[in-house]
C-alpha cells in the first residue's frame, strides 16, 4: 500500500481530467496521475497565478539555457586549436564584464517582482480576487491529528467532524473513490467564496502539513501554533490533497479531499450537517439524481 502510495507521490503533480463524481454531477475531479511532471489544473485564482509565474520562468531559463548552450558551441568552433594556432592573450573586456554582470541582475529583478507579488497574494486575498470583501469570508479550522484530520466550522454553528481515509475494503467505486485519497467525510466548502483556512495540530501530536496542490496552497499543522492561509474555488468538484510532512507511521494515509458544491447547495449542507452530517452527506448527492431526470425529460 505505501509503495503504491509512494509512487503516486513521486511520480509528480498531474493533470487531472472531468470525471463523473458521486455527489457532485459531472465535475472537476483534481488529482495526481501516474507519469505527469505538470501541475494540476488551477482551481483558484492563486494556482492561476502560480501557473503564470512557472510558465514565465520557465520561458525565461529555457532562453537562458539556449544562449549558453550556443555560446559554448561559438566558443568550441571559433576559438578552437586550428582555427587559433596563436591564441589570443586578452585577459580583460570592460564591455563584456558590465554586460555579464548587469544582465543577470535585470533578469533577478524581472523574476522578483512578480515572485514578490505572488507570495504576498498568499497572504492578502484582495490582491488576487477581484471585489474582495472580508465580511464575506468562509472561516475553517483544519486540525492534524494521528493520523487524520478534523474540520471545524465556527462560521456555521460550529459543525465538528472527523475524515478519515477509506481502506481498500470500504471503496465502493474506484472511479470516484480514488485509493488513498478518498475519505469517509470531505471538506465542503462554496464556489466562488473566500475560505479563511486556519491550521494547527493536536497539542500532544507532531508537526503536519495541510496541502492541495490544485488550490495552490501548503502550510504546515503545528502543535500549539494556529497558522493562516486563505483559498477561493471557483468551480464544482473534489480537489485531492494529502500530508506533505512526514508526520510518523501512517503519514502516507493522510489525505485531505475538499469538495466544492455551489453556495445554495452549501447552506442546504451546513444547515443539516449542525444535526445530522450523515444526511447532510447524502443531500451533496442530491443533484446527480435531478440532473439525470432533467436530461431524460428534455430528451423526451
Amino acid at each position: 500500500m505505501r509503495q503504491a502510495y509512494l509512487s503516486r507521490l513521486w511520480s509528480g503533480a498531474a493533470v487531472a481530467g472531468l470525471t463523473v463524481l458521486a455527489g457532485t454531477g459531472s465535475a472537476l475531479a483534481a488529482q495526481p496521475q501516474p507519469w505527469e511532471i505538470s501541475f494540476q489544473p488551477a482551481a483558484s485564482p492563486i494556482m492561476e497565478m502560480i501557473h503564470r509565474f512557472n510558465n514565465g520562468t520557465l520561458v525565461v531559463i529555457t532562453l537562458i539555457a539556449v544562449l549558453v548552450f550556443a555560446l559554448l558551441v561559438y566558443v568550441m568552433v571559433r576559438f578552437n586549436a586550428r582555427r587559433n594556432p596563436v591564441p589570443s592573450k586578452t585577459s580583460h573586456n570592460t564591455m563584456i564584464e558590465v554586460v555579464w554582470t548587469v544582465v543577470p541582475i535585470l533578469i533577478l529583478v524581472g523574476i522578483a517582482v512578480p515572485s514578490f507579488s505572488l507570495l504576498i497574494a498568499q497572504h492578502d486575498p484582495a490582491r488576487a480576487v477581484a471585489d474582495y470583501d472580508p465580511e464575506k469570508t468562509l472561516t475553517i479550522k483544519a486540525t492534524g491529528m494521528a493520523w487524520y484530520w478534523t474540520y471545524d466550522y465556527p462560521d456555521n454553528g460550529d459543525i465538528s467532524f472527523e475524515s478519515f481515509m477509506l481502506e481498500d475494503d470500504q471503496i465502493t467505486d474506484p472511479e470516484t473513490q480514488p485509493r488513498l485519497l478518498a475519505v469517509d467525510n470531505n471538506m465542503v466548502v462554496p464556489t466562488g467564496t473566500v475560505i479563511r483556512m486556519l491550521v494547527t495540530a493536536d497539542p500532544l501530536g507532531v508537526i503536519h502539513s495541510f496541502a492541495v496542490p490544485s488550490l495552490g496552497f501548503k502550510i504546515d499543522a503545528i502543535p500549539g501554533r494556529l497558522n493562516e492561509t486563505w483559498f477561493l474555488v471557483e468551480r464544482e468538484g473534489i480537489y485531492y490533497g494529502q500530508c506533505s510532512e512526514l508526520c510518523g507511521r501512517n503519514h502516507a494515509f493522510m489525505p485531505i479531499a475538499v469538495q466544492a458544491v455551489s453556495p445554495e447547495k452549501y447552506a442546504e449542507w451546513a444547515e443539516l450537517a449542525q444535526s445530522d452530517l450523515d444526511a447532510a452527506t447524502a443531500l451533496l448527492a442530491e443533484p446527480a439524481a435531478e440532473t439525470g431526470d432533467d436530461e431524460a425529460a428534455d430528451d423526451a
